[in-house]
């Protein structure tokens, strides 16, 4: 057992000791790629009818007349230090910009992926139930359809029905106006249940139903196949076919001994759809106007704010590869098969 578990650390050793040099390629490449983009933050900020030293005391103020060397090795060095510099829109600190807009995405992407378990399981189940009928059929549609639809045609979609047909829900944004909000976490569900602001807490929950469920339906046809699928392996497994010469019921058999081993493959599909979440966001966020971080990446792009949106893609990434890490150890914790 200690053996094992010395593995695991090596393992999870080596993996973060490759965090720095992956955050270093990606910082890198956006460095690149936002300079050699068109457009110019002096525009951005000033508008194109600026007078002549009103935009060269700006660029001085920025850094942006220096050489594109001293640019990255001061960009860099001040990584390094923990520091992702000010926003050049606003001159607020990247890092707190990033830290108020980061609970409403991971608030929205917790809820998407629990709302994707529940209705990937519910409909893998049925699928199975039905196997080889017209059900079945039915759900495996289903779920490629819902891998298929792009994440921004599927959310103006959900808007057009159940917020303009029918005013089901709002079409946008996090959170009313016109109301006072509890800010503690920045978590707006949990700081509404904190508060015992149970109003809060509904209407909270009331604006993140749409776009989670929107999102959480978008991503089950993978959970829904892959359960089906590793079930039904399952199911025909050798040690199956023991425990029900033994008697013992199909209930605990599929709870008890096929679907410990069928949610393997699983846990591992959930890490590559964190960073499929991750991707589909950005276009996500600013169909329904919610304030997260990729709404947020999306205004710094079009203000051509350097900083804000490198100090985006670094975090995010940051985000991304820490929990394919825990993703990875948990596996190696779950299946005492794999060797590392």
């Amino acid at each position: 057992m200690s053996r094992d578990l010395n593995k695991i650390l090596n393992y999870s050793f080596l993996k973060i000791s490759l965090i720095p040099l992956m955050l270093w390629v990606i910082s890198t490449l956006v460095f690149i790629l936002l300079r050699i983009a068109p457009g110019d933050p002096v525009d951005a900020i000033l508008g194109s009818g600026a007078d002549a030293v009103s935009r060269e005391m700006l660029r001085n103020r920025l850094g942006l007349n220096e050489s594109l060397l001293s640019q990255y090795l001061n960009y860099i060095n001040n990584i390094l230090h923990l520091n992702l510099g000010l926003s050049l829109s606003t001159e607020e600190p990247v890092l707190t910009i990033i830290l108020k807009s980061l609970p409403a995405t991971l608030e929205l992407g917790f809820f998407s992926i629990l709302s994707a378990i529940l209705i990937g399981f519910t409909l893998g189940f049925i699928g199975l139930r039905y196997k080889g009928k017209k059900g079945d059929y039915i759900i495996r549609i289903i779920g490629i359809a819902s891998y298929a639809i792009p994440p921004f045609w599927g959310a103006m979609l959900a808007q057009l029905i159940f917020s303009v047909y029918f005013n089901i829900f709002p079409i946008g944004g996090r959170f009313p106006v016109f109301q006072n909000q509890n800010h503690i976490t920045g978590f707006l569900v949990l700081d509404s249940f904190l508060s015992n602001d149970f109003i809060g807490l509904r209407e909270s929950l009331y604006h993140l139903a749409l776009p989670s469920l929107t999102l959480g339906f978008l991503l089950s046809g993978i959970f829904s196949r892959s359960l089906r699928i590793n079930l039904d392996k399952s199911l025909k497994s050798d040690y199956v076919n023991a425990a029900i010469t033994r008697g013992v019921s199909r209930r605990r058999i599929i709870l008890n001994h096929a679907l410990p081993n069928a949610l393997l493959p699983i846990v591992t599909i959930s890490g590559l759809t964190i960073a499929s979440l991750a991707g589909g966001a950005l276009l996500f966020e600013v169909t329904f106007s919610w304030p997260g971080i990729a709404l947020r990446l999306h205004e710094a792009i079009s203000q051509r704010d350097y900083t804000l949106v490198q100090g985006i893609v670094i975090i995010t990434s940051l985000l991304i590869v820490s929990l394919n890490l825990l993703v990875d150890i948990l596996i190696a914790l779950l299946d005492p098969r794999i060797e590392y």
